[in-house]
């Protein structure tokens, strides 16, 4: 066990998507965020079912920074209640992990 995690978030554009990851990485909340383009997102939302066409964003952060990270995301985001949601990592490449944590503050 670590105590480096991945975020999940989606957003509703493609300039949301990187202004999000851009501001994640410059203030060290993340060392890393995949951009995933045009997923579709099926859900319910205000009791109704629906569809729609989201980028996905994959921050590699550690677990100390998740608060953090978490207040960003709501500031910078259009959604009324964005996706945030953590996924620990279990184990990795030992160099790669410590990159993580050497790039957020």
């Amino acid at each position: 066990m670590t105590d480096k995690i991945l975020v999940l978030t989606t957003t509703g554009s493609e300039v949301e998507a990187n202004k999000i990851a851009h501001a994640l990485v410059e203030r060290r909340l993340a060392a890393c965020v995949n951009i995933l383009p045009k997923i579709k997102s099926v859900y319910r939302w205000q009791e109704k079912i629906e569809e729609s066409e989201e980028w996905l964003l994959v921050i590699k952060t550690t677990q100390a920074t998740f608060a953090q990270l978490q207040d960003a995301i709501k500031k910078l985001h259009s959604y009324e209640l964005p996706e945030c949601i953590s996924l620990a990592i279990d184990d990795g490449s030992a160099e790669y992990l410590r990159w993580i944590g050497e790039s957020v503050v």
